[in-house]
């Protein structure tokens, strides 16, 4: 595992897990949201070349985003995805719990952004994505997982199954 893509639906805990890995393989790991967010929620026009840039390095984790931008870029880079495919409620209730904290605390995002209790009236603020999305995405990985045969992916549907499997790794030798 070199190059770990860690992919779900928003609030699934693909920022932990990617920094979990990051942690235990010492892997340069890559914010996609702090790349994409300029200023004002505005894709950044670097975007694209970072994350080239970035995922053209030996070993990297990374979250499994942006397709509509990226296509399968970070798929025929990756040869380890790691894949939070959780239930809704689980998804639900931790994108819920962590859109509350971060409107509540007005805590900066990326770039300047910060959340607000009237963004979730937008349609794509996470929430709404999350629970608009989830079989969706269920649907776009596997499909992805079909084009990409020689990608070693790991299908974690618990949260329970996803801290067991991380504590395992962690265990492995180098």
């Amino acid at each position: 595992m070199k190059r770990i893509l860690v992919a779900g639906v928003s609030g699934s805990g693909k920022t932990t897990m990617a920094q979990a890995l990051e942690g235990r393989f010492k892997l340069p790991r890559c914010e996609l949201d702090a790349l994409h967010h300029g200023r004002g929620w505005v894709r950044r026009p670097e975007f694209e070349s970072e994350v080239d840039a970035f995922s053209s390095g030996a070993c990297w984790v990374t979250e499994d985003q942006y397709h509509s931008v990226l296509h399968d870029l970070l798929w025929e880079r990756a040869d380890t995805v790691v894949w939070l495919d959780l239930p809704r409620r689980t998804v639900m209730q931790r994108v819920v719990r962590r859109s509350i904290a971060r409107a509540a605390t007005r805590r900066e995002l990326w770039n300047g952004n910060r959340e607000s209790f009237r963004d979730w009236l937008e349609p794509e603020h996470p929430i709404r994505w999350a629970w608009s999305q989830h079989e969706r995405k269920r649907v776009d990985t596997l499909q992805r997982v079909a084009r990409h045969p020689r990608i070693a992916v790991v299908r974690l549907r618990t949260a329970g199954e996803a801290r067991r499997w991380l504590s395992g790794v962690a265990l492995s030798p180098s």
